[in-house]
C-alpha cells in the first residue's frame, strides 16, 4: 500500500516538475490548493525533499520551492523511499505454515512488482503526460 505521504510527494514532485523551467518557484499554497494536501503535512513533505537535495526554498512574497533535480533523474521509487515506502510484510507468527509460506511468496512477488513499476517511472514520464493533459492509466 502507498501511504498519504508518499502519495502527497509524488503530487508535489510532479507539481514541480510540470512548472515551466523559467525558475519560478511554486508556492506550497498552490499545491495544497490544488491536490487537498494539509498544509502542515506538505511543509514536513518539502523538509524532507529538500534535505535530499531535490529541492531549493525560496522566500519571499513570490517565494515557494524550485527542483534542483532533472526530472528524468528521479524515479517514483526514489520519492517513495525518501518518503518512507517500505515493502509489504507478512506478520511472522512464529513457524510458519505450509499456508503462511505460500501467501509469503505472492506478498514478495507483490513487493517486487511493486518496486519494479515504480522503479521504472520516471518523473520526467509523468510530468510530459500532465503537461499534455493525459489523465489516463500510465502503464510500464
Amino acid at each position: 500500500m502507498i501511504s498519504a505521504r508518499v502519495h502527497y510527494a509524488c503530487l508535489a514532485m510532479l507539481e514541480l516538475a510540470s512548472h515551466p523551467a523559467d525558475g519560478t518557484p511554486v508556492c506550497l499554497r498552490e499545491i495544497s490548493d490544488r491536490h487537498g494536501v494539509p498544509g502542515p503535512f506538505l511543509v514536513q513533505i518539502f523538509r524532507s525533499l529538500r534535505t535530499a537535495g531535490w529541492v531549493q526554498s525560496v522566500r519571499g512574497s513570490q517565494g515557494g520551492y524550485r527542483l534542483l533535480v532533472r526530472p528524468d533523474d528521479i524515479s517514483l521509487l526514489e520519492i517513495a523511499e525518501l518518503m518512507g515506502f517500505q515493502d509489504t510484510a507478512s506478520p511472522g507468527t512464529g513457524k510458519p505454515t505450509s499456508a503462511e509460506l505460500m501467501l509469503q511468496e505472492i506478498w514478495e512477488e507483490m513487493s517486487r512488482v511493486s518496486r519494479e513499476v515504480l522503479a521504472g517511472v520516471r518523473l520526467s514520464d509523468l510530468a510530459e503526460r500532465f503537461q499534455n493533459g493525459e489523465a489516463t492509466m500510465f502503464y510500464i
